[in-house]
């Protein structure tokens, strides 16, 4: 058993085998899909796709690169992921976060639109997942502020996931000492990634997540295609080699894992 905590299966990439897509994914053991939403569309998207597919599960949120160049949509906004959060099958607040590398977004709207994402996840007891690309520093002071002040006792061992983790150890530990969860991605399979296979390596293991990002980041050795859930398992496989145990054992961790975190168990 495997669970996908991170793939856009929303997305037009998948348009045209969609099914066949999930299919795989059953197939190669992975029962969980977590879809995140990036922008409100998308947030829909991925509600009525858990509506149609069992295995299938949303997350609803504005991405740092999505967010609107004003603030003037911001409370509407919100109150619209309000009502989609309600949804049985909505397991989270996400994809939210800070992105640094894009650039796209101005730092102090980006910061404003994830401390709000940030208070309905607290006010729903719902667990966040989190974008960040070169912003390591400022967002583990927020999530810093969000854990000491706002975090209700029902998150306190299950505040959320740091998608696709590319950081240092030490904001590996800082993150971990505030009760999140480290996801890893195909790029820990790549040729030159020894730094993040030393995180992978030492994160402990019941606070690992396993995540695709599909259609992204695609691990060895089907870079440079198109990712999808089923690759899930060379994630696991490497992640298995890393630690010196069998993919069994970090399948099943990382399935218990995923479960505590979004309530299913």
């Amino acid at each position: 058993m495997l669970i996908d905590t991170h793939c856009h299966l929303d997305f037009d990439h998948f348009d045209s085998d969609r099914e066949e897509v999930i299919q795989r994914a059953l197939q190669a053991g992975v029962t969980h899909i977590v879809v995140p939403g990036i922008d409100l569309p998308a947030s829909r998207r991925a509600v009525a796709l858990a509506e149609r597919y069992p295995p299938v599960y949303a997350a609803v949120g504005i991405h740092p690169n999505d967010i609107p160049p004003d603030t003037e949509s911001l409370d509407s906004l919100i109150q619209q992921l309000h009502g989609l959060a309600q949804h049985p099958k909505v397991v989270a607040i996400g994809e939210i976060g800070l992105d640094y590398y894009r650039d796209r977004t101005p730092a102090d709207l980006q910061h404003l639109w994830l401390g709000r994402q940030l208070a309905l996840a607290a006010e729903l007891h719902l667990p966040v997942i989190l974008h960040n690309r070169e912003a390591g520093e400022d967002i583990l002071d927020l999530l810093s502020e969000w854990v000491s002040q706002s975090l209700p006792p029902e998150l306190q061992s299950r505040s959320g996931v740091l998608h696709s983790f590319s950081g240092s150890w030490e904001d590996a530990q800082s993150a971990l000492e505030m009760g999140f969860y480290i996801g890893f991605t195909g790029p820990i399979t790549y040729k030159g990634a020894d730094r993040l296979r030393h995180v992978a390596a030492s994160v402990p293991l019941d606070h690992i997540l396993l995540e695709t990002d599909a259609p992204f980041l695609s691990p060895h050795p089907h870079r440079g295609e198109r990712n999808e859930p089923a690759y899930v398992c060379y994630v696991a496989q490497k992640l298995a080699e890393i630690r010196d145990l069998e993919v069994q054992a970090v399948a099943s961790q990382t399935t218990s894992n995923a479960k505590v975190l979004f309530g299913w168990e």
